[in-house]
């Protein structure tokens, strides 16, 4: 059976899907199709499976789109593919529209994430009306987690049934991959000593896009007020000896891109991150194990996400978890056990979560050791990948029936 996977742009392939097309390879004859490029051919080679390369425009652009519409009809009706299953917003409209047209008999959607819910006036109406779009036109939908299967609903997108597949996520996590042991310890020191952490220090990381869009903006005013007075000022339970050293004990460290061109962050916030000695930035790496390795949590709090890899990729390094309440961070983090929730656009509850977790060491030891073990329950690659074959041989075997 031919297996047609479709995003947007090839790095949602390249990254997203990592792995997942090797190992549906062995079961079905699998297509990669996006935008060419470096990316597209790194999944070629890595992935071993066909690519072919079809531009699709992520902004709205009417004859572009209407290109790769009519490049998406043809080849499918070419060569015939029993399933197409398509991932990110436009690749999803453009996809299921050229499906039905061609007579593909399964077509099968993944939401990753929702914009229209954070959108307004005419434009949400327009994005409300390509996922209807998009949704009639599929045979099977996904959301990827409970959150965006409640936002379909609740903006009444479609009346077909919407499946969560295992427990969420497009792809799990691959558990031996990140994972403490797997990271030499010379390298984490070496690390530790070339950033200036000490042993000492509580580090709580942030690994994603610098972008008001993430929260940056919060996350730093509320490290620049926890770092403004003493933890043991109010925290009458500290982490170890640390709290000795006052202020000097916690570290911020950004990783990730500073993208100021899309989503600025606010200029004090820009100067901050600058002039503050304890907020260490190390720019976007293509391995962020050793970051995690030596830091004691992860902060995540953003506007929005459909399933976020950054939240599952910490626990499995045993790192509890500060998130904002929004779809698939607070599937992925239980309140208390594995990490703490706050309110979206909250520094001061950001703070006070900061605060909380660097202070109390009961609290932090038990998150760290119920981190990992979720994780590895739930959102296991081969776990996430199984359930995911096993709904296409379902699909199938309905559809010859």
């Amino acid at each position: 059976m031919k297996l047609f996977r479709i995003s947007t742009v090839p790095i949602s392939l390249n990254i997203l899907l990592k792995g997942q097309l090797r190992y549906l390879n062995q079961f079905y004859e699998v297509t990669a199709i996006s935008g060419e490029g470096e990316e597209l051919d790194e999944v070629e080679q890595r992935e071993g499976v066909k690519v072919h390369p079809i531009a699709i425009e992520r902004r709205i652009s009417p004859l572009k789109d209407l290109v790769s519409l009519l490049q998406l009809y043809r080849y499918f009706k070419r060569e015939k593919p029993d399933i197409i299953h398509s991932i990110t917003p436009k690749g999803g409209l453009l996809t299921m529209i050229a499906g039905k047209w061609a007579g593909v008999p399964i077509r099968m959607h993944t939401f990753t994430g929702l914009i229209f819910p954070h959108r307004d006036g005419h434009f949400q109406t327009l994005l409300v009306w390509m996922d209807r779009i998009l949704c009639h036109c599929a045979t099977h939908i996904y959301p990827e987690g409970k959150g965006v299967k409640e936002d379909l609903e609740r903006y009444r997108i479609t009346g077909k049934p919407l499946k969560i597949l295992a427990n969420g996520n497009v792809n799990g996590v691959d558990t031996e991959y990140f994972n403490r042991p797997a990271v030499a310890t010379e390298s984490v020191e070496a690390l530790r000593d070339q950033l200036g952490i000490g042993e000492e220090d509580f580090v709580f990381v942030f690994v994603g896009r610098l972008v008001r869009d993430k929260g940056i903006n919060e996350l730093v005013t509320a490290f620049k007020n926890l770092t403004s007075t003493p933890l043991s000022d109010r925290t009458p339970t500290l982490l170890s000896e640390r709290a000795s050293a006052g202020v000097s004990n916690v570290k911020l460290l950004l990783v990730g891109p500073l993208e100021q061109h899309l989503d600025p962050l606010e200029p004090n916030v820009l100067s901050e991150i600058e002039a503050n000695p304890h907020i260490i930035t190390v720019g976007f790496q293509q391995d962020v194990r050793p970051y995690f390795a030596l830091s004691d949590a992860l902060v995540f709090p953003s506007y929005r996400e459909g399933f976020p890899n950054v939240v599952l990729q910490a626990g499995a390094m045993e790192l509890p978890s500060i998130v904002t309440d929004i779809s698939g961070s607070n599937e992925i983090i239980e309140e208390g056990k594995n990490g703490l929730i706050i309110p979206v656009k909250d520094s001061a509850a950001l703070e006070n979560a900061m605060r909380r977790l660097a202070g109390d060491r009961d609290l932090y030891r038990s998150m760290q050791e119920h981190a990992r073990p979720l994780i590895e329950s739930r959102y296991r690659q081969d776990k996430v990948w199984a359930a995911l074959l096993e709904e296409y041989r379902r699909v199938a075997e309905k559809e010859r029936e």
